[in-house]
């Protein structure tokens, strides 16, 4: 697999793969600048009982690491010695290479090989020895830019987000995109449709229109719509539906509202329409980078299996609870997030927020092998989702 490319130059080469995809010009998010420091949580899932590394073991052990995501091959103690700016011969480079695969940190893949990192070694790396910088003005602009079209719908400006990050990681990217309750509500109107039967608008905060057509009761007024209109849109200001529906229940249950029995059926309704079912959908991009150069089947078929369970609801709130765990980036190396055991991928992933609250609403990351640059995805990924929460309000 071709390592990812460094990122002053990723975007000029990754252009053409967008091209005819971007819908109308791009604009810049509103309002005002995205913090720009990157941030880095360690999960609860990651190892304890990590060693703590003198200074020559951790330059080697960095040292390696870089240069097999550069390469994919196993690294030997001469081409060590060779990039290492201490001055060690080979020889003492294989002894700390032995003294860090005793520790479980390395493994040689079969004899007289050189040495790659466990997923135990590439969790200290990540957690201990990985250096990143933050992006620059003109990445964050690029990343705002594919982020953002008008016209575009929120559903678009994600995908386009998935799209986007798995070009760049090349791996495949991955949104978990809120589903429409989960955003605040602007507005939302019943339009009758005849004997029966009625049409419900709604529209969301973040510029999502949506509509529903619900039953009503036999014989209604137009009257009726207009007053359930009236009286929603009076509560939902500034909230959720499933907020509004709490609030909006305990009022009707203690006769609080002025609402007669007929248009008390048509709010109900209007709010049942949109409760329930889970959460949220999951927008997967770049899939068939995880399969280029995988030659061993049981690697294959374990990599068809991830994809099934991504496609299931359970796999979805799975990924949100895990972005939830802690602030900012999550790496999950291996096992470590329980969606994949020993296929040799990990998963980077950040969440987003919405509203005055800051709810986590939906996630967004990228999944590859676990020789990924690190350094360089971690600060994209945090980004697109800080840009993500701005769009989002």
């Amino acid at each position: 697999m071709t390592p990812p490319l460094a990122l002053p130059s990723f975007f000029a080469k990754y252009s053409r793969d967008f091209a005819g995809t971007m819908g109308p010009p791009m604009r810049p998010p509103r309002p005002g600048p995205v913090a720009a420091t990157t941030r880095l949580a360690r999960h609860a899932g990651a190892p304890e009982d990590l060693p703590v590394l003198d200074t020559r073991s951790a330059a080697v052990l960095r040292e390696l690491v870089e240069t097999y995501m550069q390469t994919g091959e196993p690294v030997g103690s001469r081409t060590l010695s060779r990039r290492l700016p201490l001055n060690l011969s080979p020889a003492t480079i294989r002894n700390v290479m032995a003294d860090l695969e005793e520790a479980g940190l390395l493994y040689a893949p079969h004899t007289s090989a050189g040495r790659l990192p466990t997923e135990r070694g590439l969790r200290l790396f990540v957690d201990g020895l990985l250096e990143f910088g933050d992006l620059s003005e003109e990445e964050r602009a690029e990343i705002a830019a594919r982020c953002v079209a008008s016209g575009r719908s929120v559903q678009e400006m994600l995908a386009e987000a998935g799209q986007m990050l798995s070009g760049l990681a090349g791996a495949a990217g991955l949104v978990v995109a809120p589903k429409s309750d989960a955003a605040p509500v602007r507005h939302i109107e019943f339009v009758g449709l005849g004997p029966g039967r009625a049409l419900v608008v709604l529209v969301t905060a973040d510029g999502q229109v949506e509509n529903r057509v619900i039953e009503v009761p036999p014989g209604l007024p137009p009257s009726a719509l207009v007053q359930a209109s009236n009286y929603l849109n009076a509560r939902l200001a500034g909230r959720t539906l499933e907020e509004a529906k709490a609030a909006i229940e305990t009022e009707i249950a203690a006769n609080r509202s002025a609402l007669d029995e007929l248009t008390r059926q048509v709010v109900a309704a209007g709010l049942a329409t949109w409760s329930g079912g889970g959460g949220g959908s999951l927008i997967l991009r770049g899939q068939a980078r995880l399969l280029e150069n995988v030659d061993q089947l049981a690697k294959l078929q374990e990599i068809q299996r991830l994809f099934e369970r991504l496609e299931a609801q359970e796999t979805m709130l799975r990924l949100l609870e895990l972005a939830q765990r802690a602030e900012g980036v999550q790496i999950f190396i291996g096992a470590e997030s329980g969606l994949f055991d020993s296929a040799g991928l990990s998963m980077i992933v950040a969440p987003f927020r919405t509203g005055q609250e800051q709810r986590i609403v939906g996630a967004v990351g990228v999944i590859g092998p676990t020789r990924i640059n690190y350094g360089r995805i971690i600060p994209v990924v945090d980004y697109t989702a800080r840009v993500i929460e701005q769009l989002l309000g």
